[in-house]
């Protein structure tokens, strides 16, 4: 690989000028500065105690039990927090990894080789692309649209971000692996059963794996919004006759999540793959992926001992989560109709439309505002005018935002 040339570009450099000066000017008194960016529920008064599941198994923390799939007792919760959610993985379907990014890895290394692409969602989370560069690999997008669902007069919820399943079929031939982030970052969307039969039928006819990040899962906005392994048996024993689909998927899927969003605790260093297979590929897939994480054997003693007390707690935890996202969902639509921030059915992102020039539009923001958002070429939005901000902020905080935005 390349040496890559890490210099900030001129309008990031800018950025983190204004940034700063901004941040002097309110420590001395002048205008708050107000982050709509922040992702980590530490910054804004919402972190997880991880002290109970500290006190409840930190003698566990000198034990080493050498799996490269990870300790029997953490992936049974695991299991266990999918069950208590409609899932049916078993503990042998799971592969704990330190991270999605480290999963992510795991399955590059073990479906790709250098110079393949894999397909991504456009507009999207850009740390895709430098995992998949790190990897020696391309990216080849796909796309989501902005769809108007409804004709006649405007109502809220009749703009929405859809899957352009269309935008598959110039797929190139070396393309592996197909990414769904769902819901997605950073325009909420979510995968409907209509767009998954697509998808799956898509990914069975190119031979490809299907890869799901689903990190925000257990953030919905509305009881109707299905998590992708409903739509399908996931349980490796489970027969055709008894599944959810009359025949079940003959692609592989792999699931990710991990504590990051699940319990707000990306420091605890603890993600996971939860893997379905076709029965005639099911022990060659697991037999390669525990290969590549036996080569790392990554995931600490700690993390993994803490998964179960932690787990047993993160629907209590994703409560408090979700009651924020609502409350600031709730504040962002009285500000914007869905014509101009379409509807978000998961995740803690917004987008909206604003108008105008990416760049001078965040700066703008910054300077003048003292605001900073996300520009929309960020995620390569494929227009100008769109900011990314997070729904995690503390409300007041959250609500004073928007109003400084509506005032620019």
């Amino acid at each position: 690989m390349k040496q890559k040339d890490l210099t900030p570009t001129p309008f990031f450099a800018e950025l983190e000028r204004a940034k700063s000066e901004v941040q002097k000017d309110a420590a001395a008194g002048g205008l708050a500065f107000i982050d709509m960016t922040v992702s980590s529920p530490l910054r804004v008064g919402l972190p997880f105690d991880v002290t109970p599941a500290v006190d409840a198994v930190k003698q566990e923390f000198n034990l080493w039990d050498v799996n490269p799939a990870g300790t029997l007792k953490a992936r049974e919760a695991v299991a266990e927090y999918y069950r208590s959610r409609g899932g049916n993985f078993t503990p042998g379907q799971i592969i704990l990894t330190a991270s999605t990014s480290e999963a992510y890895s795991i399955l590059f290394k073990a479906f790709c080789n250098p110079g393949d692409a894999i397909l991504t969602p456009v507009p999207g989370y850009p740390l895709l692309d430098t995992l998949a560069e790190l990897e020696n690999l391309e990216c080849y997008p796909y796309f989501l649209k902005l769809k108007r669902e409804k004709a006649g007069k405007e109502r809220c919820g009749d703009f929405r971000f859809v899957l352009d399943t269309d935008s598959l079929l110039s797929a190139p031939a070396n393309a592996k692996i197909l990414l769904l982030v769902c819901p997605h970052n950073p325009t909420g969307h979510s995968v409907s059963l209509s767009e998954w039969k697509e998808v799956v039928r898509f990914c069975e006819e190119r031979n490809l794996v299907l890869v799901v990040d689903e990190v925000f899962g257990d953030y919905r906005f509305s009881e109707n919004v299905r998590r992708s392994w409903e739509y399908v048996s996931c349980h490796p024993e489970r027969s055709a006759a008894k599944s959810k689909d009359p025949v079940p998927p003959k692609c592989p899927i792999v699931w990710l999540n991990g504590l990051s969003k699940i319990c707000g605790s990306p420091q605890v260093k603890l993600g996971w793959m939860a893997v379905y297979a076709p029965e005639a590929m099911r022990e060659s897939i697991h037999e390669t992926l525990e290969y590549v994480a036996d080569a790392y054997l990554s995931v600490s003693a700690p993390a993994q001992a803490l998964a179960a007390p932690m787990l047993k707690q993160s629907a209590a935890y994703g409560a408090r989560i979700s009651e924020r996202l609502r409350q600031n969902l709730a504040a962002l639509r009285e500000k914007f109709p869905s014509k101009y921030c379409p509807e978000i059915f998961g995740g803690w992102y917004a987008v909206i439309r604003l108008g105008g020039d990416d760049e001078e539009l965040t700066l703008r923001l910054l300077k003048e505002k003292h605001v900073l958002v996300q520009p929309g070429f960020f995620f390569d939005f494929d227009e100008d005018g769109w900011i990314v901000i997070s729904l995690l902020q503390e409300p007041a905080v959250f609500a004073e935002g928007l109003r400084r935005i509506c005032s620019l």
